[in-house]
């Protein structure tokens, strides 16, 4: 039994939206996992799908994570070109955050090599950062039509925070200041950043130089003038499409800022191929077929943790594990795939709720100890907590199996009744 953790290197320059040397010779594919959306755009209808119509919003279905595993294992069978997988929609990936995220984790396991993309209204994404970035997420597109609440209250229907729905200005304030604070965030992790912008007749297009000087100021790197596509039946319907020499003229101004993408195809939510040589419509089938696969268990939860001091045994107390390792099956052996920090310790509950989401592609955590609320919070997200000592290829040979680690299992002591084997610093 052998254990690795070799990682291929990734060739970020292989992105064709962030660079258009080589949209020609690598391409993407755009993964329809999350169809909620968390505001409402004037502009935008997501209930219309005409397989020849080419815009955000658009999907010809959704997949759950695992089926998105395996479409992508056929994409790249078929088109080796495909350098990027990314989410982008057709609603927003942080109003689906558990589908989100397990498919970022999921790509990233299996195909260690692609590029990793996200795009977002940055309403949501906050929370997930780090995440994103431990996951090497390395492009992630925010789209802000103003910069100005009082334009972009002309812009949003609705803001939707959790169960709250703001309108009018106060949900536009709510947005922005979410954009502003995941842009600055996401350049604090090294992610590289798109800013998409709608231009929109009447409403915005005098204001995308404000735009581009805010995106400048937070250390954007790419920005994407688009021209609003009138959808019949939306708010903006009637408002003309703006026309070449009018984009042309905003980007110029607007590239004084910041550089310009030019080269967008205005991709739908299952794109997929080159951006010279769309293969959507080649793949629909492929698409659809995998639509309608069944759930294949453990897929969505191939990981397991652990809470270790040196790498060779189960032997530390979770409460006090600033990382935790991450291993998977590879045939009769194990790997490991990553190291993942855990969240800062003082948080109460918040702390615990926080690793749930950490660990939510592992279907079990190793740990020598561990408190009650943590262990609960995971159980009840449905990772199988197993306490034990002992090396840690035996743990994870029982828990592949579906064995019970009761053989290597430590007696767990309550941290309440000072039984604790920790220093009594970590559970909080």
């Amino acid at each position: 039994m052998t254990t690795t953790n070799s990682q291929p290197v990734k060739d970020y320059s292989r992105h064709p939206c962030f660079n258009a040397k080589i949209k020609g010779q690598y391409g993407r594919v755009h993964l329809p996992v999350a169809p909620k959306c968390n505001i409402q755009c004037n502009f935008c209808n997501r209930k219309y799908d005409c397989v020849n119509e080419s815009r955000p919003g658009v999907t010809s279905t959704i997949l759950s994570p695992d089926q998105a595993l395996v479409y992508m294992e056929k994409v790249l069978d078929k088109e080796p070109r495909i350098s990027v997988a990314g989410i982008a929609g057709p609603g927003d990936p942080f109003a689906n955050p558990e589908e989100t995220m397990t498919t970022m984790r999921l790509i990233s396991g299996k195909f260690p090599e692609t590029i990793l993309c996200l795009a977002s209204n940055g309403m949501g994404i906050g929370p997930y950062i780090e995440e994103l970035a431990e996951l090497n997420v390395s492009h992630v597109t925010i789209t802000v039509n103003a910069v100005d609440p009082s334009i972009g209250a002309k812009i949003y229907s609705f803001i939707k925070d959790g169960k709250i729905v703001y309108h009018g200005v106060q949900g536009a304030t709510l947005l922005l200041e979410r954009q502003l604070a995941a842009i600055a965030k996401l350049k604090k992790f090294g992610i590289t950043v798109k800013i998409n912008t709608i231009v929109i007749p009447g409403i915005n297009d005098q204001h995308v130089e404000a735009i581009a000087a805010k995106m400048k100021e937070l250390g954007a790197d790419l920005l994407n003038c688009m021209a609003m596509f009138p959808n019949v039946g939306t708010p903006f319907g009637e408002l003309p499409q703006p026309g070449k020499e009018q984009m042309a003229g905003i980007r110029n101004v607007a590239e004084k800022y910041l550089p310009q993408m030019r080269h967008c195809t205005r991709c739908r939510a299952d794109a997929v191929g080159l951006l010279d040589d769309d293969k959507t419509e080649e793949f629909r089938g492929c698409l659809s077929a995998c639509a309608t696969l069944p759930k294949i268990e453990g897929v969505t939860r191939p990981y397991v943790a652990v809470s270790t001091n040196e790498g060779v045994l189960v032997n530390q107390h979770l409460g006090e594990a600033e990382k935790l390792q991450i291993w998977e099956q590879q045939g009769d052996s194990f790997r490991l795939v990553a190291e993942r920090e855990t969240p800062e310790a003082g948080g109460g509950v918040r702390r615990w709720t926080a690793l749930t989401r950490l660990l939510g592609d592992c279907r079990a955590l190793l740990t020598s100890n561990i408190g009650e609320t943590p262990a609960t919070l995971l159980q009840e997200s449905g990772v199988k907590v197993a306490v034990m000592n002992g090396f840690i290829e035996e743990g994870l040979e029982a828990i592949y199996a579906g064995r019970e680690v009761n053989a290597y299992k430590g007696r767990r002591k309550s941290c309440a009744e000072g039984g604790c084997s920790g220093t009594g610093s970590g559970c909080s």
